[in-house]
């Protein structure tokens, strides 16, 4: 009876995974990241790193951007790309924010 019970579910799970769009599980860039969003505003995202708030954000270093940050996975020379802080959605590549980690 167990093994009906697996196969049974088995196929149950196949039918439902099919109807789910293959789209679903790709991570994929979403729209751009706006500074006036309260994530971005906490983070004192910029999409301009010269125009970081160098006051209140003590550990930006001119010449840091998007582009040079771990978290940044658009290709290079492209001026937007995915990030992951943003969920994968599109920073400006010269762009900056708190979480900045220079790239290994």
């Amino acid at each position: 009876m167990s093994k009906q019970i697996s196969s049974g579910r088995r196929r149950l799970l196949q039918g439902v995974l099919a109807l789910i769009p293959i789209g679903a599980f790709a991570q994929s860039p979403g729209k751009r990241v706006e500074e006036s969003e309260p994530q971005a505003q906490g983070l004192g995202y910029k999409r301009d790193a010269s125009k970081a708030d160098k006051a209140k954000f003590k550990n930006f270093r001119p010449g840091e951007t998007c582009a040079g940050c771990r978290f940044y996975k658009g290709a290079a020379g492209e001026a937007w790309g995915p990030c992951e802080i943003f969920g994968n959605r599109l920073v400006n590549a010269n762009g900056w924010c708190s979480a900045w980690m220079k790239k290994t």
